[in-house]
């Protein structure tokens, strides 16, 4: 075979390949669940920069324990503070509201926090959301403890939830944001 049929080849074996990711991602996103999920925004260490949120998914948490541990603060001092068990957990769905399982073989580590008398998880996990160049974002968060960040998001059976689009809850209304 000459090797510019060889190249061709080689060039259309990876479209298909690429094709078939595409496929199962747009079958994913029309039959898996999908739910909206609060999340808070970080500044990632990465060395890309542009137009995207680094974002960690705050979901109600269940099957952890906890104990007080003593630990030293920065000045040396002991102090004291309550840590949980596991330290991970899986995804789960339940009644449209994605919540954080203890599980010590789960998938995502999660940080576990008390809330209102309720378990909160924030979980460790690589997601993005990718905004469009000359999208008008209104994130003015001008209501500090009013405006809440949330996604909606694709739940695949294994893996981090797929993000779909963001909206702003304010005064317990969620709206999505349009930001095409």
């Amino acid at each position: 075979m000459k090797p510019l049929y060889t190249g061709l080849l080689l060039a259309l074996l990876q479209v298909l390949l690429v094709c078939t990711l595409g496929v199962k991602l747009l079958y994913d996103r029309g039959h898996r669940p999908r739910t909206w999920i609060k999340v808070a925004t970080y500044d990632p260490n990465l060395p890309i920069r542009g137009r995207y949120l680094a974002i960690a998914l705050e979901v109600p948490a269940e099957g952890f324990t906890s104990q007080m541990e003593s630990i030293y603060d920065r000045e040396g001092k002991p102090t004291t503070h309550e840590a949980f068990d596991p330290r991970n957990c899986d995804l789960v769905l339940r009644d449209r509201q994605a919540i954080a399982v203890g599980d010590t073989m789960g998938e995502f580590h999660a940080a576990i926090r008390r809330q209102d008398d309720k378990l909160i998880a924030t979980l460790n996990g690589d997601m993005t959301f990718f905004l469009p160049e000359h999208a008008n974002v209104p994130f003015s968060f001008s209501h500090p403890g009013t405006d809440e960040l949330w996604v909606e998001a694709t739940i695949p059976r294994k893996g981090p939830p797929r993000p779909i689009r963001l909206g702003i809850k304010r005064n317990g209304v969620l709206t999505p944001l349009a930001i095409d």
